[in-house]
C-alpha cells in the first residue's frame, strides 16, 4: 500500500498511531474507549482514535458556547476571510486528504479528490456568501415607520456526519455556519474517524494563525456523543446525515426540546429511460450512479425505469457495460469500483439480493463477494442488476450497495408514478430528448424529489444548489441556494421615526 503514498499522506495530515478524538481547536484530549479504524481496501489497521467521554463533551461545549460570544461579533466578511484561508489550506493538502478518504472509506481516489474539491468549492461559495447575508425591507401600514427582516447567528451548530462522505458533507455545514457567525461541534462517523481528525488538524492551523478563539471548530468522537448533541439545549441546530431509522430518532429528540434539524436521510433514486433517450448518455449516468462509491451514496441510482419499447436494447447495453467494470483497490486509477465500508455492509448486500430473488426478482447481472488476491479485506462485491417490480418490499427500501433494480413502463405518466411511489424522495432523473416529457417531469405533476434532473444521472450534485430531499429523506437542505438561512435566526424589526405612536390595524387606545 506504500506504493500509493499512504504513509506520507498520514504524516502530512498529522495522523498518529493513536489519536485523541476530542478537540476544542488548539487542545486535543480524550478519555473514552478506543476506535480502531481498519481500511476496507486491504483490511489493515490505519490508526486508532480515543473517543470522547461525557466529561470531554462538556469541556467542548463550554469552549464552544464561550467562543460563540466573540465569533458572532466578527464582521461576516472577516469570517469569510478565515474560511477563504481554510479553502487554501485544503488545496495544499488535497492529494493527501483525498488519499485518506479513499483509503479509510473505500471510494476511488478520484472520488476522494472530488470530495476534497467539494470542500474547497463550499469554502469559495461561503466567502462570497459572507457579503450577501441579506435581509429585506417591507413597507409599513403605519406612517413614518420602517420594517425590515434581518438574520442573526444561531449559536452552536452540531453536525453528525456519515461514513460515505466523511469530509464533504461536514464542510457544507461548517463553512456556511462559520460565515453566518455560528460555531461548530462535529461528531464524525465512527467508521471514518481519522478523516475528521485530519480535517481538524488542517483547520486548527488556520485558526491559530489568525488568533481565532478556541471553540469555533470542535470535534467529538464516539457513538455516545450523538445523543449528547441531540439532547443539548445549548445546540439550537443539529444537522444529521444518516439512515431514515436514526433520523426519526434525531428528529423526535431535537424537536422535543424545540431545537431545529437539517435531516439528510435515505434515498431510493430512480432514472426514467424514455424511448426518446440517448442510450449512450443513459449508460454513463446509470452505471456511475449505480456503482460509483460502490453504491454507497445517498444519491446512488437504485432503480432504472425503462420504456418497454427499448427495454431489451437497454438491458443488453447495460449488461455489456457491467462486464467492463474493474473492481479492486480504489487507489488504483484503473479500477472503477472499490470495496464496501465493512463486512456488515457486505451482508446487507447479500441479504438484499436474496430478498429480491425471494420476491420474484430475476438476476440480470450476477452479484457475489470477491475473494482471492487483492480482495483480502472481504469487502469487495460485484455490482448486481436485478429485474424487479417497483412494489417489491426490498425495492421500496434503500440498500447501501451496488444493487440496481430494472423495470418497464408504458407511458411517461406511469413512469413518474413509479418513480414517486417509494417512501424516499431525494434524487431523480429522466433521460429524454422530448421536451414535453422533460417539462412534465419537472412540473407539479412530476418528480416529488428534492433533486430532479434531465439528461443527468441521480448521483453527483454541485454545491451551488440546495441539496436535500422530501418524505423519508427528511426535508433538509444544505450547501447552496438559500440553505444558509437554516443556520441563522430570523428577526423582524420595526422602527418608528415619527412623533406619534399609531397602532397597527388602526386600533385606537386613547387615555
Amino acid at each position: 500500500m506504500d506504493n500509493f503514498g499512504i504513509k506520507d499522506a498520514l504524516n502530512q495530515l498529522g495522523i498518529k498511531e493513536l489519536n485523541e478524538g476530542t478537540s476544542t481547536g488548539s487542545q486535543w484530549f480524550a478519555n473514552g474507549d478506543i476506535i480502531e479504524s481498519y481500511s476496507p481496501v486491504n483490511g489493515e489497521l490505519i490508526g486508532k482514535v480515543k473517543t470522547s467521554t461525557k466529561d470531554d463533551y462538556e469541556k467542548v461545549m463550554q469552549k464552544a458556547t464561550e467562543a460563540f460570544k466573540s465569533w458572532r461579533l466578527v464582521p461576516a466578511p472577516k469570517r469569510g476571510e478565515i474560511v477563504r484561508q481554510v479553502g487554501e489550506a485544503l488545496r495544499e493538502k488535497k492529494d493527501a486528504l483525498g488519499k485518506l478518504v479513499s483509503y479509510e472509506m473505500g471510494k476511488s481516489f478520484q472520488e476522494g479528490l472530488g470530495e476534497v474539491q467539494e470542500m474547497i468549492d463550499i469554502c469559495d461559495y461561503a466567502v462570497g456568501l459572507s457579503r450577501q447575508l441579506y435581509g429585506f425591507t417591507m413597507h409599513s401600514e403605519r406612517p413614518m415607520h420602517r420594517m425590515y427582516d434581518q438574520y442573526h447567528p444561531l449559536g452552536v451548530v452540531g453536525t453528525i456526519s456519515a461514513f460515505n462522505f466523511p469530509v464533504a458533507v461536514w464542510s457544507w455545514n461548517a463553512a456556511i455556519a462559520w460565515v453566518c457567525g455560528d460555531v461548530c461541534v462535529w461528531k464524525p462517523s465512527s467508521k471514518t474517524p481519522l478523516c475528521a481528525v485530519a480535517c481538524q488538524n488542517i483547520i486548527t492551523e488556520v485558526f491559530r494563525k489568525n488568533n481565532i478563539d478556541e471553540g469555533v471548530s470542535c470535534i467529538v468522537t464516539g457513538n455516545a456523543c450523538g445523543d449528547l448533541i441531540n439532547n443539548d439545549h445549548r445546540i439550537p441546530l443539529v444537522s444529521f446525515t444518516g439512515s431514515t431509522r436514526i433520523g426519526r430518532h434525531v428528529s423526535k429528540t431535537v424537536a422535543e426540546r424545540f431545537g431545529k434539524t437539517i435531516l439528510e436521510l435515505g434515498g431510493n433514486n430512480a432514472i426514467i429511460v424514455s424511448e426518446h433517450a440517448d442510450i449512450n448518455m443513459v449508460l454513463v449516468g446509470a452505471v456511475f450512479g449505480a456503482v460509483g462509491t460502490a453504491g454507497q451514496r445517498c444519491t446512488s441510482t437504485r432503480r432504472l425505469i425503462i420504456h418497454e419499447s427499448i427495454y431489451d436494447k437497454t438491458i443488453q447495453a447495460l449488461q455489456n457495460a457491467y462486464t467492463q467494470l474493474s473492481i479492486g483497490n480504489p487507489l488504483d486509477a484503473s479500477n472503477h469500483v472499490g470495496p464496501l465500508i465493512d463486512k456488515g455492509a457486505v451482508q446487507d448486500y447479500l441479504n438484499a439480493i436474496e430478498k429480491a430473488k425471494s420476491e420474484g426478482g430475476k438476476v440480470i447481472v450476477e452479484g457475489g463477494v470477491l475473494e482471492g488476491e487483492g480482495y483480502e479485506s472481504g469487502c469487495y462485491v460485484k455490482p448486481c442488476v436485478i429485474e424487479a417490480e417497483n412494489s417489491y418490499e426490498i425495492v421500496q427500501a434503500e440498500t447501501f450497495a451496488p444493487v440496481l433494480y430494472v423495470m418497464k413502463y408504458s407511458t411517461i405518466e406511469e413512469a413518474i408514478d413509479m418513480q414517486n411511489n417509494v417512501p424516499q424522495g431525494l434524487s431523480s432523473s429522466v433521460f429524454t430528448t422530448n421536451m414535453r416529457e422533460a417539462e412534465l417531469f419537472l412540473s407539479h405533476a412530476g418528480s416529488d424529489c428534492g433533486i430532479a434532473n434531465v439528461n443527468i444521472g441521480t448521483s453527483g450534485a454541485e454545491i451551488g444548489g440546495a441539496f436535500g430531499g422530501e418524505k423519508e429523506t427528511g426535508g433538509g437542505r444544505e450547501s447552496g441556494s438559500d440553505a444558509w438561512k437554516a443556520y441563522m435566526r430570523r428577526q423582524t424589526n420595526t422602527i418608528n421615526y415619527g412623533k406619534e405612536l399609531p397602532l397597527a390595524q388602526g386600533i385606537k387606545f386613547d387615555f
